[in-house]
Parts: structure tokens; C-alpha cells; sequence
């Protein structure tokens, strides 16, 4: 693996990942109607930092291979809708407009799946999780919007 390569797709999602920083969840966000199955505040950090470290290790595998530039593309948009739902979920606090980016995030994950699996499987097997936790969190976003589509934000 090229780790300058790396270091160029981790830094992507740093990026990504300091809109966390910039837009904490909040008082409004504790406030919400949540289902039960709402993971605990702890689990998100721990999980996005492995998720962000596969898809880092994924990009800097997939880009140098020939016949890499769809990965490469869904890769890129992923990374930026990725980037674009906190702030429009807990900056906007626009639930349905942030379903509408993670649904938009999800295809571009499972485009990136299916552009890995003819040029790298391992990549494809390290991305898998993401496809796993990005439906997961679409269907929280669902939910809490379901539940609180009718509250102001405050």
C-alpha cells in the first residue's frame, strides 16, 4: 500500500469527521423522541474512527489499480455526503433533509462496493461494515424524523 496515498484518503476523512467537532449533538439533539435502539454517545467515536481508518485503507489500495477511476469517484462522493449530513442534521437540524443526504451517502457507498469487488476484494470486505452502519444510521435518522418531524428546532 502507498501510505502517501493513505495519508491523502485519511486526511479526506478527517475532514469528514471534524464536522463532528463543529457541530456537537447537543442539548436539542438529547431533547429528540429517539427509539430504544439509539446506540450510546460513546459508540459513535469508536466506531467512526475504525470506519474512517478501513475506508483510508480501502481508497489507498483501490486508487493506484487500473480500471480504478469509478471506485476512486464513488469514493469521493461518499466522502463528501458523508461530510454534508452533521451539518445539515445537528447544524441545520434539518432531519429530513439529512435523510435525504444519508440516502444519497448510502448509494454511493454501494457503488463503491460494487466498483471494488472486480479490483479488490479486501477492500471491498473492509468497506462492508460502512454499508452496515450507514443503513443502520439511515434508519435512526428515519426514525427520529418519524418522531419528531413535527417539533421546531430550537
Amino acid at each position: 500500500m502507498d501510505w502517501t496515498l493513505f495519508a491523502i484518503f485519511f486526511a479526506a476523512c478527517c475532514g469528514a469527521a471534524a464536522t463532528g467537532a463543529m457541530f456537537p449533538p447537543g442539548d436539542w439533539y438529547r431533547r429528540l423522541d429517539k427509539p430504544s435502539w439509539t446506540p450510546p454517545d460513546w459508540l459513535f467515536p469508536v466506531a467512526w474512527t475504525a470506519l474512517y481508518l478501513a475506508l483510508a485503507v480501502t481508497a489507498a489500495r483501490a486508487a493506484p489499480l487500473p480500471g480504478s477511476a469509478h471506485a476512486v469517484a464513488f469514493w469521493a462522493m461518499q466522502i463528501a455526503f458523508n461530510a454534508l449530513w452533521t451539518p445539515v442534521f445537528f447544524g441545520l437540524r434539518r432531519l429530513g433533509a439529512a435523510l435525504v443526504v444519508l440516502v444519497v451517502l448510502w448509494l454511493a457507498v454501494a457503488g463503491l462496493l460494487a466498483a471494488l469487488w472486480p479490483l479488490d476484494r479486501i477492500g471491498f470486505w473492509l468497506t462492508v461494515p460502512y454499508l452496515v452502519w450507514v443503513s443502520y444510521a439511515g434508519a435512526l435518522n428515519f426514525d427520529i424524523w418519524r418522531r419528531n418531524r413535527d417539533a421546531v428546532p430550537a
